[in-house]
């Protein structure tokens, strides 16, 4: 088990190998679709990008006594395209769920970054570990605007690491 803090640094993502299981504590961005658009065209991004994770998900209205309501991934491959330039601005994890482009895995790659996934059809028990939650951009999307959430020991694996390996390809 690795345990990872946000900001995420190089060394971080150097360490990690595809089956890891990984904890993060720490800050992380939800984005899905609606929300990468209109951040590739953004000059000032609504948050800190260098070292950031980006986690795929549209949480459902929040109850009363949870930061969150449920927070289950999405299927990340309609982000590759617009995951590439967020990348290159510093960018280092991605928390989705589903295997991804060829293409986006060696973008990820030269661009230092890893691709995990989390638990699909537990966004239940993935909101217990989100400890609060603020809409920082695009309100206008519902679901899909961008919440800065504070999360401890969020579980996730290693689906892509920099070092080529594969999840959903190799035998671990």
């Amino acid at each position: 088990m690795i345990r990872l803090s946000s900001p995420i640094s190089n060394h971080d993502i150097n360490n990690l190998k595809s089956g890891d299981k990984v904890l993060i504590t720490g800050t992380i961005y939800t984005a899905r679709d609606q929300a990468h658009i209109r951040l590739l065209n953004e000059k000032n991004l609504p948050f800190p990008i260098e070292g950031s994770i980006i986690y795929y998900v549209g949480p459902t209205p929040k109850k009363e006594g949870f930061a969150i309501g449920a927070s289950g991934p999405t299927s990340s491959y309609r982000m590759d395209e617009m995951a590439v330039p967020l990348m290159e601005k510093g960018l280092k994890i991605m928390i989705g769920k589903g295997d991804r482009s060829e293409e986006f895995r060696h973008e990820m790659m030269k661009n230092n970054a890893v691709y995990l996934i989390a638990t699909g059809g537990a966004g239940a028990l993935l909101s217990s570990r989100i400890k609060s939650s603020k809409l920082i951009a695009y309100e206008d999307l519902g679901a899909e605007a961008i919440y800065q959430l504070e999360v401890e020991d969020f579980p996730c694996f290693v689906a892509y690491d920099v070092h080529g390996h594969n999840l959903f390809k190799d035998r671990l």
